[in-house]
């Protein structure tokens, strides 16, 4: 740990262009009449609706009853949001006293809006040069964050060229009194960045804001191929959000004398990177934790250069938010191999039973369930086993943590009995297609190489790197301590081999993909699902389709004359909770349908269509007695509009 700025070496390689703020184009003082700053008053004013990252609303205007009359209320475009039309923005707005601010275009335009009917308020956007250009997270990315105190009232925001921007929230100028004119540059104090002239770290997501501080955790590039094994580290650090001071850094790749540190061997902590938090976080604010999802350290598919188990890689982490100083953690995953990292952030539950317990949700398709003071396990989770690998120079770790409760949500390890048998023809192809591949028994089968002495290109592997569980995260029902999950079936292709402008002696291999036959995935379906989670008990509540069978599968030739099941899409379906409804949209890659479901049942009560696939996570707030539902819609060579609908 290291306290203050004093002890940070600076290495600020690129010298951005000033930020530009646009002002204010519009400003309705009516839309700032309501006065709530929470879910309960009808706010959605955090990325996941509040601290805990429950995703729940306890608004009802929109129920069983009512919903499949909801009507379109406003649409914004986002074309001229940026150099060039955006055609995917996967952020979530956020709505404060009636207004709505959210990110828009490559550059990460922040825009605020009339919640009531879409109009602008006022816009600012950042002009950030070779900043820009070279870095690693372009785009709209998730959305921003908000810090109140007293008449002082800000909006915050992470740009692609990772400057943490301070903006008034009436007009949308900078704060002159947050770091240099508005902004910190998050360059100043990298550890390991040296030798790069494009500094592989930046950010997709909003900082998290919580008991006056700001906690900013870093992204880098996808680490399948990595450039070196040397990389940027992904600490974890912690601002005034008064005037941006730093007030905190925490090493997710520990130094000597940190704990965590003797979890690295031969001298891999020395210049290995990554690890950093590139999900969302959470909070407790009356505990003053704040929870961080951490991610893999570089290389997603080979870590012989970084033997060990490496610390605090694959861990959730909780952290004094004042002083930054660590409470507790637990790792995951050991020596991360398959890509895994922690991808969204931890779930905070008063549950009914009297527990006080936060959720991390991951990739493996497991929900790992801790006591948040303590951070003891809820139920047992037993080091087991695990079967080693044969590529050379690879470190193993011979053993993994299995949670006891819940049962997985999706399914885990890949063997003949997970392929699709619509028909004796189709699964005999599907055999045929991955005889060239070793299988996955056990869910931490290891990556092989793509040119193995038994012949085999590569393992399949469920769930894939990108779940399981992503991003997306859960929802959390805190009236009865239900979780519900969306998850993907999708298989990985684990295979390694050398690249050549690489020092790292291994990456994921090219050319080597996953089969398919006949236009079909070789896995049966469902091939995306949601899931419904009792955390009072641990037991499954149940479990459907996250949607309809699409027509490329309905309609495929091979399956003519077969009674399909309803088999989902392999996507990241966004969803929230209202007091009677769950709302699920199919994701990037879906189809143009918001489902409400009964949260008890699982059974659908309206299909609500959308102008294009939801892409952004929905969300839901209340504005002068009406309840209205918002979410980012992309897709099919159109450019992203944000839409809100309202009963008519």
């Amino acid at each position: 740990m290291i306290s203050g700025e004093s002890k940070m070496v600076t290495t600020r390689k690129l010298i951005s262009s000033l930020m530009v703020s646009v002002g204010v184009l519009i400003f309705a003082p009516t839309a700032l009449s309501q006065s709530g700053t929470n879910v309960d008053a009808g706010d959605w004013p955090d990325h996941h609706g509040g601290k805990g990252a429950q995703r729940y609303s306890p608004l009802d205007q929109i129920n069983a009853d009512n919903v499949g009359t909801l009507k379109l209320a406003w649409r914004f475009a986002t074309a001229n949001y940026g150099p060039s039309p955006e055609f995917n923005n996967p952020s979530t707005p956020i709505e404060i006293d009636g207004v709505i601010y959210a990110t828009m275009g490559a550059t990460r335009n922040v825009v605020a809006l009339d919640a009531t009917n879409g109009q602008v308020l006022w816009m600012w956007r950042p002009q950030e040069g070779q900043r820009y250009d070279f870095a690693p997270r372009k785009g709209a990315g998730r959305g921003v964050a908000h810090w109140r105190s007293g008449d002082e009232h800000r909006i915050l925001n992470l740009t692609p060229g990772f400057f943490l921007v301070s903006l008034d929230a009436k007009t949308g100028l900078p704060d002159p009194n947050f770091g240099d004119n508005g902004r910190v540059d998050m360059f100043d104090g990298l550890r390991n960045s040296e030798g790069f002239e494009d500094i592989d770290i930046g950010s997709s997501m909003p900082p998290f804001v919580m008991n006056d501080v700001i906690v900013v955790g870093p992204a880098h590039k996808v680490g399948m191929r990595p450039r070196s094994k040397s990389n940027v580290k992904g600490d974890v650090r912690g601002f005034d959000a008064r005037t941006g001071a730093l007030l905190w850094t925490f090493h997710t790749i520990p130094e000597r004398g940190e704990v965590g540190f003797e979890t690295w061997l031969d001298g891999g902590v020395e210049f290995t990177g990554n690890a950093g938090v590139w999900a969302t976080m959470s909070g407790d604010p009356e505990l003053g934790h704040v929870y961080l999802p951490v991610e893999s350290a570089t290389g997603d598919r080979y870590g012989g250069d970084r033997p060990g188990d490496n610390l605090f890689a694959n861990s959730i982490v909780a952290l004094d938010i004042k002083t930054g100083e660590r409470q507790w953690h637990h790792q995951q995953i050991h020596h991360d191999i398959w890509d895994w990292d922690n991808p969204s952030a931890p779930v905070l539950a008063d549950l009914p039973n009297g527990r006080k317990i936060v959720m991390q949700v991951t990739k493996q398709s497991w929900v790992y369930t801790y006591d948040r003071l303590t951070g003891e396990p809820i139920w047992p989770m037993e080091e087991q086993p695990v079967p080693a690998g044969d590529v050379p120079g690879e470190w193993y770790s011979p053993t993994q943590p299995y949670p006891s409760r819940p049962a997985p949500f999706d399914r885990q390890g890949f063997t003949e009995a997970d392929l699709i048998d619509f028909t004796p023809e189709l699964r005999a192809e599907a055999l045929e297609a991955i005889s060239r591949f070793r299988l996955s028994p056990n869910l931490y089968t290891p990556p092989s190489l793509a040119e193995a002495a038994d012949g085999t290109i590569g393992v399949l592997s469920l769930p894939s790197a990108t779940g399981g569980a992503n991003w997306e995260g859960s929802a959390l029902d805190p009236e009865t301590g239900i979780l519900y999950i969306p998850s993907r079936t999708a298989l990985a292709a684990l295979s390694v081999g050398k690249d050549e402008n690489s020092d790292v002696d291994f990456s994921q291999a090219f050319g080597v993909r996953v089969p398919r036959v006949k236009g079909l995935d070789v896995v049966a379906p469902p091939y995306g699902r949601i899931t419904a989670i009792d955390m009072n008990t641990g037991d499954h509540v149940w479990q459907i389709a996250n949607a309809d069978t699409p027509d490329r599968i309905a309609n495929n030739p091979a399956l003519a004359g077969l009674d399909l099941p309803r088999t989902g899409v392999p996507t990241r379906a966004g969803l929230f909770l209202t007091k009677t409804l769950l709302f699920s949209g199919e994701g990037a890659g879906g189809g143009s349908k918001l489902y409400a479901t009964d949260k008890q049942t699982g059974e659908i009560v309206a299909r609500i269509q959308l102008p294009n696939t939801q892409s952004g996570q929905p969300m839901t707030y209340e504005h002068n007695g009406k309840q209205y539902i918002a979410l980012f819609v992309s897709g099919g060579g159109k450019p992203t509009e944000l839409v809100a609908y309202a009963l008519p």
